[in-house]
């Protein structure tokens, strides 16, 4: 057994498969991939990392295996899950994910090959466990895969308390432990028990708070969609195949970046924190759904025509279009009067929830701070936006010194 001092939990037990998986290539450099991405541009403290998220959900998940009295086989699959649950995940967490997918076809529980190979996949054998099998919970497949990545995961449970914990922002705080007290199976469905409406409501809230001031962030938007950028042109120069890049770790990312010559301004610039601003901030309704449902070859398309017509380089605008805003955790079950039933039609907050997320999306266009005005001005026009784009270029640029000061 191994006991791990941990900054959320305490003192973590490690023993079985878990303890033998823990000095595995593809688990130690989780410890150079940070939990929060770009994040840390706008909190400092915010450089926790996959490898101590990875060694929470392996702590929670063996709560609450215990409190559901499941042992032996099982609970070592399940436990193995939750430590590997994150070894697919790519440099930089989920900022370049998406563009890694569009040419590999796998997210980062995708990790069939990587438990099925090298020493992971020995380790796994030799505790009579099969890859495909702990792959399969890490998807959030079978019974026990709802633990690790469902609506009331253990995953999540980690994260929003330690994502709070680093950054300083409070919202995440959440009772995990009775999150997990709570946990039970109705006829295969992992639900909360009978009067825990509130206890799922938190949880709900909890990521509903930390996503416009920690995860959607502007300065963390910003630096991601720089990023991003970069990556994309890094696997254009050719040289680098997506799979490659999928498995290095922030520092190999970074490194590279840096010594390519079509991405090394982008990379200094990220390095040096001299990042693009906001040229236009958009709300969802000032957005035609032709934009907001665009394909990257198109969005890719804008972006050079505003570019151009602001009289700047190709490439030295950024159109940032989010996902329709999502409450993935509405959906959790919860006992209500015997019945098993869904959070969203249980619970008024969800609605309001909604609400506040639609409020709360904003497309962004980014440049360098130079040229936000022209650049603001002329997205307005050439994207079709309903707002005025002197307006959002003046205002955005006095309130962008102002939240500079915060992060």
């Amino acid at each position: 057994m191994v006991t791990i001092k941990d900054s959320v939990h305490d003192h973590i037990e490690v023993t079985g498969v878990a303890e033998a998986l823990l000095d595995t290539p593809a688990v130690q450099r989780l410890r150079r991939v940070r939990q929060l991405g770009t994040v840390s541009l706008v909190y400092p403290s915010a450089n926790h990392t996959r490898f101590e998220h990875s060694l929470g959900v392996y702590h929670l998940a063996n709560e609450a295996l215990d409190h559901l009295g499941v042992a032996g086989r099982t609970a070592e699959r399940v436990r193995a899950a939750a430590l590997l649950h994150d070894v697919g995940h790519p440099p930089f967490s989920h900022n370049v994910e998406r563009l890694l997918y569009r040419h590999t076809g796998k997210l980062h529980d995708d990790v069939d090959d990587l438990l099925a190979s090298g020493r992971v996949g020995a380790v796994l054998r030799d505790h009579d466990l099969d890859p495909a099998a702990v792959a399969e919970l890490v998807a959030g497949g079978g019974r026990y895969g709802q633990l690790v990545s469902g609506e009331l995961d253990v995953d999540r449970m980690d994260y929003l308390v330690r994502d709070a914990h680093h950054t300083g922002v409070p919202y995440g705080t959440i009772d995990h432990g009775r999150l997990v007290r709570e946990l039970t199976f109705v006829d295969g469905e992992l639900v909360l028990r009978e009067g825990n409406v509130q206890t799922a409501e938190s949880l709900l809230l909890a990521r509903a708070l930390m996503n416009p001031t920690v995860y959607q962030h502007h300065v963390a938007r910003i630096g991601k969609a720089m990023l991003r950028r970069a990556t994309e042109r890094l696997l254009d120069a050719g040289g680098y195949d997506a799979e490659t890049v999928r498995r290095w770790d922030d520092a190999d990312l970074l490194a590279t970046l840096r010594r390519t010559d079509a991405t090394a301004g982008l990379a200094d610039r990220l390095s040096t924190r001299d990042l693009y601003k906001r040229a236009v901030w958009a709300e969802l309704p000032d957005v035609p759904e032709s934009l907001r449902t665009a394909d990257r070859e198109r969005v890719r398309d804008l972006e050079h025509e505003v570019a151009v017509a602001a009289d700047l380089d190709p490439g030295s605008v950024v159109v940032d279009v989010p996902p329709p805003p999502e409450i993935r955790e509405s959906s959790s079950r919860v006992v209500v009067n015997g019945e098993i039933r869904r959070l969203d039609r249980q619970s008024p907050l969800v609605s309001a929830l909604r609400v506040a997320g639609r409020n709360q999306w904003r497309l962004g266009v980014y440049a360098p701070p130079t040229a936000v005005d022209r650049v603001g001005r002329t997205a307005a026009r050439t994207l079709g936006l309903d707002i005025d784009g002197t307006l959002v270029s003046d205002v955005r640029r006095g309130l962008d010194a102002t939240l500079d000061e915060f992060g």
